[in-house]
């Protein structure tokens, strides 16, 4: 009953006009940020975080919402009718997607991704909402050895389900860690690591780190791109509708994708990518008919897609309960509610409701615009990709100076927003992921004061720290995963047969 009436509490909050307004922008530009590739939500939402200082911080991050979940719908709308992924998480969309397209089924194919992207994101909500309710209960019991637990396994996941070299992202996350470090110390209050530089007091803001990793970088790397457009498969509105035999096939896939989006959404790293791949080869190991895939089959598209989706619901989950963000995305989220002054974590569902319930809400009707926006509208969100880049990226680089530059007036954002816009862009080509860093900056410093106030409270003793009863347990979850395909590997391994030599 408490679940309902906070749910009612949600509606509420997210139906008044100003809300609703947000959610249908959010969506809106979540889907043309979609479509144009390169950009993805990420970049999108570091870009527009100077922008949401001026929102109530409900109406912020229902709009920041809107921008994920409307990604991962406006992915599959060039994937299937260019073969070209708006998105990473669209990928595989590519595969059987375009196929059928070609086929002249490129019009089923994309009202099989949307009914599986709404079904996906209407499930991961429902998660969402009792999952993030259960967990926030029980961290109010947490402490900080706890939360520095879970910030140090979360970051140890991080790096290894990232993708690439281990190597790399491991030093990608020391680099984060390092530069969260800048700044005036809370508890001694003396200045570290600012070299002289009296701005630097304040630390190394996230805004132009974000936005110079994931917007100035990728418009660099953009700006690299040709402005040829392929050939675009145009679909009539008579050839939106799926056959019957494609919906049936179509219903155990996106419910599986649901399922397995959502859990792979609760772990750190690009759990919207990932799920999209484990979607795929579980249906294909599935399918009766495997050798379908990739050359159209419509269970290659509804797994995916509702995978994708399904993982935005799971990743909003330790957001909510812990304040700990597990991918990018959500780190730039937990960057729009410390500048609006709130502290996200187990508390955040007792001090401000209307926020957390209005969000879920809010999820539930941006998914619905959605699903009316995506199909009526498809060639037009594709005409967007014939705008020229040298209009485009501009426009984006002023976006990002300005507003840089409107949060704190200062000169040194602006040096760092530089700065880190050309190493993300370096760091690309030379293989290394951003996401780490990021990640890294973010959770440092929380990480950085459970520590140090899990040491003031036990005078040192580190062994108290570590096994205490939660804290224990999460350290040893964790231990378990990580050793767990190493030993599996190694038992794979046959023994050498003998040489048979004397």
């Amino acid at each position: 009953m408490d679940v309902l009436q906070h749910l009612l509490l949600g509606f509420h909050t997210a139906l008044t006009p100003v809300n609703l307004f947000y959610a249908l922008a959010g969506a809106f530009v979540g889907t043309i940020v979609g479509v144009l590739p390169g950009i993805g939500p990420l970049g999108s939402m570091a870009i527009l975080l100077s922008f949401t200082l001026n929102m109530d911080a409900t109406a912020a991050m229902i709009f920041f919402a809107g921008i994920y979940y409307g990604a991962m719908y406006g992915g599959s709308t060039t994937s299937i009718l260019l073969n070209i992924p708006g998105e990473a998480a669209s990928v595989v969309t590519c595969i059987d997607g375009y196929k059928m397209a070609q086929k002249g089924r490129g019009g089923a194919a994309l009202t099989i991704a949307a009914v599986s992207s709404f079904v996906a994101g209407t499930l991961s909500i429902i998660g969402l909402m009792f999952a993030a309710s259960a967990l926030a209960d029980a961290a109010l019991k947490f402490g900080p050895p706890e939360f520095f637990a879970i910030g140090l396994v979360g970051l140890v996941f991080l790096v290894r389900l990232s993708g690439g070299s281990t190597n790399k992202n491991l030093l990608m996350m020391l680099i984060g860690l390092a530069l969260g470090c800048v700044g005036t110390d809370h508890l001694f209050g003396t200045s570290r690591f600012t070299f002289g530089i009296d701005e630097l007091a304040q630390g190394v803001e996230f805004l132009p780190v974000a936005m110079g990793l994931f917007g100035i970088a990728e418009v660099m790397t953009s700006a690299r791109q040709g402005d040829e457009l392929g050939h675009v498969i145009k679909v009539k509105m008579r050839d939106l509708l799926p056959t019957l035999k494609e919906l049936k096939r179509s219903v155990g896939p996106a419910l599986r994708g649901s399922v397995l989006g959502f859990f792979i959404g609760l772990l750190p790293g690009p759990s919207p990518v990932i799920s999209t791949f484990v979607s795929y080869m579980a249906e294909k190991k599935l399918s009766t008919k495997p050798e379908e895939f990739g050359e159209g089959a419509i269970e290659g598209v509804a797994g995916p897609e509702a995978a994708n989706n399904a993982a935005v619901g799971g990743a909003y989950v330790p957001l909510m309960a812990l304040g700990v963000p597990f991918t990018p995305a959500m780190a730039v989220v937990v960057g729009a509610l410390m500048l609006h002054g709130i502290t996200p974590g187990p508390m955040l569902m007792v001090e401000r409701p209307e926020l957390f319930w209005g969000v879920i809400a809010s999820m539930y009707i941006g998914n619905f615009m959605l699903l009316i926006l995506n199909l009526p509208l498809v060639q037009v969100f594709v005409q967007i990709l014939k705008i020229p880049r040298q209009l485009l990226l501009p426009l984006i680089v002023l976006m990002c100076l300005v507003g840089v530059y409107s949060v704190n007036s200062s000169y040194i954002d602006l040096y760092v927003l530089a700065l880190l816009g050309i190493a993300g862009y370096l760091l690309r080509e030379m293989g290394y992921e951003p996401a780490p860093l990021v990640l890294a900056l973010v959770i440092g410093p929380m990480m950085e004061t459970a520590m140090r106030e899990s040491l003031i409270l036990y005078r040192g003793d580190v062994a108290r720290m570590i096994f205490r009863p939660i804290a224990g347990s999460i350290y040893l979850v964790a231990a378990v995963a990580l050793l767990a395909p190493v030993v599996l590997g190694l038992l794979k391994k046959k023994p050498q047969p003998p040489s048979g030599r004397v």
